[in-house]
């Protein structure tokens, strides 16, 4: 359960008066989600998601990636647009935390997505990079190689058995990709976390794309290794050609890469391998067993890395 701040009803009502969106019928929390504390929050005719953004989120980043989702929104994108309290702004505080409302997008993430609907997300992520193309916010990547340096810095502190074998790996894989981003490659806002979690679907098409929260100005062939690095393997960490055949498609139907971003595709697809090795590892090692999360297998991301270095 992604719930780290609890809140009480009196609390939610408490938050809600700085909005005009009726008195509070109901709140649930959302089980799912591993950074911040989320809830579906009901008022009069309407349902939203009320966020309490925890420590591992920056709070100085919110502006660009509640902007960024209202912009794509704008656009006709179907992102969820934040909503802005009475006296302007987005951002409160609920219970030591900065919140936000968030509208809320009806549809429901695939774990088992057909090819044609691994091509739709695969359009999806191509019309996102085009309709964020004129967005004016910047933000690097949180996520970056600086941190891949410090997060495998921390994890060796306290790595042992398995945990420092892959700690070696990712040792070997942070030397030899150095700068993987350099190069000629089209820069603009990414997602950079497009798992199939974060893609509603509904009828078949994708109804809404969330949780824009490591959202960041990058290289678009970059984010669309992430997403080839999700959606194209399975959750051991094998990979499913034909998944990656299929959001390649829908990608490039839409916005076909350029030479070098083709060229520099396996060596993107070990970064994005690199950096969920990194952050699942650190998150396995540091784990808080009183936090109800569940932490993911760094493992089965360090496999990703050495498919893709056989495509290069």
């Amino acid at each position: 359960m992604a719930v780290f701040t609890p809140v009480s009803d009196d609390q939610a009502r408490a938050f809600l008066r700085a909005y005009d969106l009726g008195d509070l019928v109901a709140l649930h929390p959302i089980a799912e989600g591993v950074e911040n504390t989320n809830f579906r929050l009901e008022t009069v005719g309407a349902r939203h998601v009320l966020t309490l953004f925890e420590a591992r989120t920056d709070a100085a980043s919110l502006p660009f990636c509640l902007g960024l989702t209202d912009h794509l929104a704008s656009e006709g994108f179907p992102a969820p647009r934040p909503v802005p309290m009475r006296e302007g702004g987005w951002i409160g505080r609920l219970n030591g935390r900065p919140a936000a409302l968030i509208e809320w997008l009806d549809g429901s993430w695939l774990r088992h997505p057909s090819p044609d609907e691994i091509e739709a997300a695969g359009s999806m992520l191509a019309r996102l990079h085009l309709a964020a193309a004129d967005f004016a916010g910047l933000r690097d990547n949180p996520v970056g190689p600086t941190a891949w340096r410090a997060l495998a810095d921390r994890s060796a502190t306290a790595a042992t058995g398995e945990d420092q074998e892959i700690l070696n790996e990712a040792e070997a894989l942070l030397f030899r990709l150095d700068d993987p981003f350099a190069g000629d490659l089209p820069l603009g806002p990414i997602h950079a976390d497009y798992f199939p979690d974060n893609v509603l679907f509904q009828g078949g098409a994708v109804s809404g794309v969330i949780d824009f929260y490591f959202g960041c100005n990058g290289p678009l062939a970059y984010d669309l290794a992430i997403a080839l690095s999700a959606w194209g393997f399975d959750g051991q960490g094998v990979p499913l050609p034909d998944a990656v055949a299929a959001f390649r498609r829908g990608y490039e139907a839409l916005r076909p890469l350029t030479d070098a971003e083709a060229a520099a595709l396996p060596r993107l697809g070990e970064a994005a391998a690199l950096r969920f090795t990194l952050t699942r590892l650190h998150d396995r090692i540091f784990h808080d067993p009183t936090k109800l999360v569940t932490p993911k297998d760094p493992a089965a991301f360090l496999r990703r890395a050495a498919w893709w270095r056989l495509q290069s």
